[in-house]
């Protein structure tokens, strides 16, 4: 079962429950919940089986095709960004690739790369709110004071306020690797501005949560037709457990509207690329599905 955050012209944004087959059935409206669906449904202490019963109920809605294939206009049916009131962090460094990648760009201080993969504490750091979030088909940004922008392709976690795993989606943590890389207390710059992040198509619900599940990550990118870059990875390649980065968001920490968190990459393009204006990202995880977005400068 998966949950869709999508655009209906005349109404607004609305939630909706997909089936095997991408059947949809209307579970809720943005303007009915005050902006706060997603929030309101993860105070339950069983969400899916709230949505079960609303989807019984529900209205039908447009097929999940139809909204995949929309680009982002008002005067259509599109998917949105799968979220609300929640904020989104990541994880840094849980893969191999990523460690020997930050300290290849960091200037000087690569050994807290290399240390913090070992370390019992991950690296954890606050990546955005729903302003700042891109759906599918909508833009995520490049800085134009850096001259190393990167994607990182990443599965998101979905966690209540208990910080229990009820669901995953698709990320695009994008980074300037130049900024972070001349000092590490540059990371929120190099993390955390416009359009930084890419989030959905849909959240992928699950009914019983592991401590980890296995993914396969696909990332493409292509420039003008082309294709720039491909590759692919898979989470169980991670040096962490879903659970265990889970479980050091939740400490001493507070997330009533539940919250996101990003995984890590294990994808990480070569020091010669770097993404430019026009370019478009595809990360497909394997499960959840394909989240789209153009890349922008300016």
């Amino acid at each position: 079962m998966k949950l869709v955050h999508y655009w209906l012209p005349g109404q607004g944004g609305a939630w909706g429950v997909a089936d095997a087959e991408g059947a949809l059935r209307q579970v809720g409206t943005d303007a009915g919940s005050g902006g706060a669906f997603l929030a309101a449904l993860l105070q339950w202490p069983d969400p899916i089986a709230v949505l079960r019963s609303a989807a019984a109920a529900g209205s039908e809605g447009p097929s999940l095709d139809m909204l995949q294939d929309a680009p982002p206009d008002p005067h259509r049916p599109h998917l949105l960004a799968p979220l609300d009131l929640q904020e989104v962090w990541a994880a840094g460094v849980t893969y191999l690739r990523s460690k020997i990648a930050r300290m290849e760009e960091s200037e000087g201080a690569a050994r807290f790369y290399d240390l913090i993969y070992d370390a019992d504490r991950p690296e954890l750091f606050f990546k955005g709110t729903a302003s700042r979030v891109s759906g599918p088909g909508a833009p995520v940004r490049i800085r134009e004071d850096a001259r190393w922008n990167v994607p990182e392709p990443e599965v998101a976690l979905l966690l209540t306020p208990a910080m229990r795993i009820v669901g995953y989606t698709v990320c695009n943590d994008v980074s300037s690797r130049d900024i972070e890389g001349e000092n590490p207390l540059y990371l929120p710059q190099a993390k955390v501005y416009r359009q930084c992040c890419g989030l959905g198509p849909v959240i992928l619900l699950e009914e019983e949560p592991r401590d980890h599940r296995e993914f396969e990550v696909r990332l493409d990118i292509t420039r003008g037709g082309s294709v720039a870059f491909e590759g692919k990875t898979s989470t169980s390649q991670m040096k962490r457990t879903f659970a265990d980065l889970a479980g050091w968001l939740g400490k001493d920490n507070v997330f009533a509207q539940g919250a996101f968190l990003s995984t890590g990459t294990g994808l990480v393009p070569g020091d010669e690329f770097t993404l430019q204006a026009g370019d478009r990202v595809d990360i497909t995880v394997e499960g959840v599905g394909t989240l789209s977005n153009p890349v922008v400068q300016g």
